[in-house]
């Protein structure tokens, strides 16, 4: 990234001098890596933006607006991420109709569940790869072959999915797919939406966000930070470089924790499903103790009781209630993400802190 913060400065829109057609084929550089590594078929269904909320924003607000007053529905699940659910809200207000489908305890939405949502009127089907707060991992190509007999595109929102598990949206049968660079150790700042550019012999419409200059094909206007979009396809290059190897490590970290957990404390429960979910999550809930106390008690460490987006707001997750986590649970409950430099050592660590914070705030909480 470091020569176009400053000797390679030039403004990729600029097609008259030699500055900018060298920013523009480092842009387009980035377009062709980010293309082939999730499956796309073309660099120009890849569109950059300021992250993944803009990117869930252009897909669904771009797509329901540019219906030009024909109203529709969007369909969605209960688990997702604030930028799909909160854009869903918006929509209603602008006279759509949302449908959001539950999820099982575990979880997991039912591709029939999503199926049988459809009916008249859908536009669009959302539903994420991978939810970032309990780790599960959906049935994306079960759900896209309900959703491609009806005639109906899916949107997945995989900022937490890419690089971690292999995404493909061809093999998956994904129309749009939404992520970013920071969740895989790139720069802030700087996301993309895929858009699958012929769906059944027609383009997919989408509806600016942002108009001034028609960049990205007129799908969103801005100046592009190219040292952003540069660092963003060379952070996925690295990601996927051990993909699988780094995804084994983890997983093994993350079940050791577990195991070291559930033999020491009794009433823990892990949320979410056991096996279908990415391989660095770990969402515990702990009967008798306050997420918050915990995490007080653990500075040391960098845990949550839910999404970053969230973690501020002191509302229950709306996550943990859509799979039916109790109450007293669900404010017991803690998120673990382990990634690339955590090591078994520190696992251990937080392992015993954590047995004896829980074992502490309990034994408090009793007497």
């Amino acid at each position: 990234m470091a020569p176009f913060w400053t000797e390679r400065f030039g403004n990729p829109a600029s097609a008259t001098h030699a500055q900018g057609w060298e920013a523009e084929a480092a842009v387009e550089g980035a377009r062709e890596r980010l293309a082939a590594a999730i499956g796309a078929a073309e660099p120009s269904e890849i569109v950059f933006t300021s992250g993944t909320t803009e990117s869930d924003n252009l897909a669904l607000a771009g797509l329901a607006r540019a219906r030009r007053g024909r109203g529709g529905r969007l369909v969605t699940t209960a688990i997702e991420h604030p930028a799909v659910l909160d854009t869903a809200r918006a929509l209603v207000a602008e006279g759509f109709e949302a449908q959001v489908v539950g999820v099982g305890g575990d979880g997991l939405v039912a591709p029939e569940a999503v199926e049988a949502a459809l009916g008249e009127g859908a536009f669009l089907v959302s539903v994420g790869a991978a939810n970032g707060e309990i780790g599960v991992l959906q049935p994306l190509a079960e759900i896209a072959e309900r959703c491609r007999a009806r005639g109906v595109p899916l949107h997945s929102d995989a900022a937490q999915a890419v690089g971690r598990i292999p995404i493909d949206v061809e093999r998956l049968g994904l129309d749009l797919l939404s992520f970013c660079a920071h969740k895989l150790y790139g720069p802030k700042g700087v996301g993309a939406l895929y858009v699958r550019r012929r769906r059944a012999g027609a383009r997919l419409r989408l509806e600016p966000l942002l108009h001034g200059g028609g960049h990205e094909r007129g799908r969103r206007s801005g100046t592009l930070p190219v040292p952003l979009v540069v660092g963003f396809a060379r952070a996925v290059e690295l990601a996927l470089a051990d993909l699988e190897v780094e995804a084994k490590r983890l997983a093994q970290l993350r079940d050791h924790l577990w195991g070291r957990l559930v033999a020491a404390l009794p009433d823990v429960r892990r949320n979410g499903h056991a096996e279908r979910r990415l391989p660095g999550n770990l969402n515990v809930a702990f009967a008798g103790v306050e997420a918050s106390a915990l995490i007080a008690e653990l500075r040391e460490f960098a845990l949550s009781a839910g999404s970053a987006c969230a973690s501020g707001s002191g509302e229950p997750s709306h996550v943990l209630q859509a799979i039916g986590v109790p109450a007293e649970l669900a404010r017991g409950s803690l998120r673990v993400g382990l990634g690339r430099s955590n090591t078994l050592a520190q696992v251990e660590r937080l392992a015993d802190r954590l047995i004896g914070e829980v074992e502490g705030l309990r034994a408090r909480r009793r007497g």
